[in-house]
């Protein structure tokens, strides 16, 4: 029925033009020629060629801030990992996998910080997503070993906490997001992969990367400069997260768990701790966001220290975002209690 009375309406509108130039023949070749010059643009606007616009998947925050201020307006960036949202825990829906299959692009840290990322990669098989691994080349290093402690545990509780977890992230260490000298790599990495799938927009893409990766460059200078003199060169972690940050900047991460956030650490491995603090007269204990803080609580109280947040950037709190914090942002603040930490 539409095609009919279109047709109908395009004969009225003929024989009104055809009516309109036998009154007038120079309002007439006028209205033609405009008429004639739409008519032609409509018709070619469909088949013209058209920048492309990528749909991308992220991991999580990290990969998401690197990508985005590489990309700006010219993709769509999604990150997988709810805001808030523990990542070594998450995995995806049958949803979420629907929605990568129909990405182009699939941006993750690699390292063994996703562990569903074989699985999803298998299940994409065949389409036309382009799988990022932003960590690729870079010196992954060994993480420190997860600990469980059998007397405290059953081990049931033991094969889900411990060896799970520890099987997660493949005994490497991930977290090389939280170096900025190693962001820097992770930001041409995405960029050179992302020039790749839209070459059209390979230009605009190396110049935002350029001015992002100036920013972190001049953070990489902050860390150097605040980390050059201080008091003491180690700093005690509720999470071992920061081993890349401490390995670049000559300090000496000590942690209470291993790579996973919510391990629990053994009694001995407490008392450990306890023991080291209270040698080398460390006053502060960090912790980090979305995790809970208790075990650094512990510790701090035990040795008459106080607690501050470390914050690995795994995903953004609400505060975070209230605040408009971003990774420089919090980076700095990372920065500012370290340097407070490290000169007491």
């Amino acid at each position: 029925m539409k095609f009919s009375i279109r047709h109908l309406a395009v004969l009225s509108l003929s024989s009104l033009l055809i009516a309109a130039g036998c009154g007038n023949n120079n309002a007439s070749n006028n209205t033609g020629s405009s008429a004639n010059a739409s008519a032609t643009a409509t018709a070619e606007a469909p088949t013209a060629p058209a920048s492309h616009k990528l749909n991308i998947k992220v991991s999580f925050y990290p990969m998401y801030e690197f990508t985005k201020n590489i990309t700006g307006d010219l993709a769509d960036v999604e990150a997988l990992i709810p805001p808030g949202i523990e990542p070594h825990d998450w995995e995806p829906t049958a949803q979420d996998m629907a929605q990568i299959t129909k990405a182009d692009v699939l941006v993750y840290n690699g390292a063994g910080m996703e562990n569903w990322v074989d699985q999803v990669l298998d299940s994409a098989s065949g389409s036309k997503l382009v799988a990022v691994e932003a960590s690729k080349g870079l010196d992954i290093m060994e993480g420190a070993a997860e600990e469980e402690d059998e007397h405290e545990h059953s081990h049931e509780h033991a094969n889900k906490e411990g060896e799970d977890h520890h099987h997660d992230h493949g005994g490497l260490d991930p977290h090389v997001w939280l170096d900025p000298a190693l962001a820097v790599k992770e930001v041409r990495n995405i960029e050179a992969a992302l020039a790749a799938a839209a070459p059209e927009h390979a230009e605009a893409f190396k110049a935002n990367a350029d001015v992002y990766i100036s920013k972190l460059e001049a953070l990489d200078q902050e860390f150097r400069e605040a980390t050059k003199e201080v008091k003491r060169k180690d700093f005690i972690t509720q999470h071992a997260a920061f081993g890349y940050l401490a390995k670049e900047y000559g300090l000496t991460q000590v942690p209470i768990a291993g790579l996973s956030p919510e391990e629990e650490p053994s009694a001995a491995k407490m008392a450990e701790i306890v023991e080291f603090a209270k040698t080398h007269n460390v006053k502060t204990i960090f912790f980090e966001t979305l995790v809970s803080s208790s075990v650094a609580d512990t510790i701090a109280k035990e040795i008459g220290a106080k607690t501050a947040v470390l914050n690995p950037i795994e995903g953004l709190t609400e505060e975070d975002r209230s605040h408009n914090l971003d990774y420089l942002g919090i980076m700095r603040q990372n920065l500012e209690a370290l340097k407070i930490a490290l000169n007491e």
